[in-house]
């Protein structure tokens, strides 16, 4: 088996960019602060559509989807589950509650990564819920030919409980020692978490779980707000991408962990970024009409009634209809198409 040394980590020189983008989210975080100190009450929408976004995202990056009715209620808690796909939906929405309300703890250990691998699959009535690996497992490609390739093998199953022990052991003492940035040190351990893929199924939730999990415990909240597993889900390309460049010579311990680093990190700062433009709308006591129309203004493009409202929590679904209706009168905005196949554009 390949040896896991975290402290290694501090001996790294690591390039511009990646120092830049550590710093960069540093930023953000002070900001995040001064947010929540001056208006709190206004963000618990932003709560809500980000847990949305996330069961939705993370579910739908491994071909588990349902309608956006059926999503929204299943999030939010208001319907039961009526197939497989809706039970893993349900399943990750439940451990992503957890993660919300118990983060700190919530310790990173085998026994606690089990448990919520197991509270993911309560409702599947899956054998292998909360259970290692039993059979070796592949990371493959499917091309448009019909061709099946393998692009990594991780651990052998009798490898997976050893490695996830140590690399567990191997975060929490340069963490706890104060060794490692936890921001170099988180995607290091996702990236091993990817790598050993230690279950049957759910390996790539879990690592969104858990990304969320590290990220809350050492102080970086963004994704209560912005939906990071979303982010995730719209640079999907780029996302297999890095983590298969990271991949290479993994086994020997030869591996280049950068391009799996910058792309999480850039990640984490787009969050916080769009975290900072929603709290920008509803900071004052804007009119209805205008906070919507400073939404409009932060979209290129084509852009949808969803798209808004997501940027305007503070507002009811009626007052959004209102302002967009109104924009388009003032010929600030085109509308185009009917029914769910509406969508705006700016004119000014």
């Amino acid at each position: 088996m390949r040896d896991f040394n975290y402290s290694a980590i501090k001996n790294i020189k690591w390039d511009g960019e990646i120092l830049g983008l550590v710093a960069a989210i540093y930023k953000e975080v002070g900001k995040e602060e001064m947010y929540l100190q001056q208006q709190p009450e206004k963000l618990e929408k932003l709560v809500e559509i980000a847990k949305i976004q996330s069961t939705e995202s993370s579910n739908a990056i491994e071909g588990i989807v349902t309608t956006n009715t059926r999503l929204r209620q299943l999030a939010l808690e208001k319907t039961t589950p009526r197939n497989r796909n809706e039970k893993e939906i349900s399943g990750y929405r439940d451990v992503l509650n957890r993660i919300h309300e118990d983060f700190d703890i919530i310790q990173i250990t085998t026994n606690y990564i089990l448990q919520l691998h197991k509270i993911m699959y309560a409702q599947s009535d899956n054998p292998f819920a909360g259970r290692t690996k039993g059979v070796q497992n592949y990371i493959t490609a499917t091309y448009p030919d019909g061709r099946n390739v393998t692009l990594f093998t991780p651990l052998a199953p009798y490898e997976t409980p050893e490695a996830l022990e140590r690399i567990c052991a191997e975060y929490n003492r340069v963490i706890g020692n104060y060794e490692v940035e936890p921001l170099i040190a988180i995607p290091t351990f996702i990236h091993d978490f990817l790598c050993i893929h230690p279950f049957n199924d759910g390996n790539g939730r879990m690592s969104r779980i858990l990304t969320t999990l590290l990220l809350y415990r050492s102080g970086f909240n963004v994704g209560k707000y912005i939906s990071l597993e979303a982010k995730i889900a719209n640079t999907k390309d780029l996302y297999y991408d890095s983590l298969q460049q990271s991949q290479m010579g993994w086994h020997e311990g030869k591996e280049d962990k950068t391009p799996f680093i910058k792309y999480l990190l850039g990640t984490i700062l787009a969050a916080y970024k769009d975290f900072c433009d929603r709290f920008s709308l509803i900071k004052d006591n804007a009119s209805a009409l205008e906070i919507v129309k400073r939404a409009t203004m932060q979209k290129i493009g084509r852009f949808t009634k969803q798209d808004i409202v997501e940027l305007c929590p503070s507002l009811s679904l009626s007052s959004i209809e209102g302002g967009l209706k109104k924009l388009v009168e003032m010929k600030e905005l085109q509308r185009e198409g009917v029914g769910r196949g509406t969508k705006y554009y700016r004119l000014k």
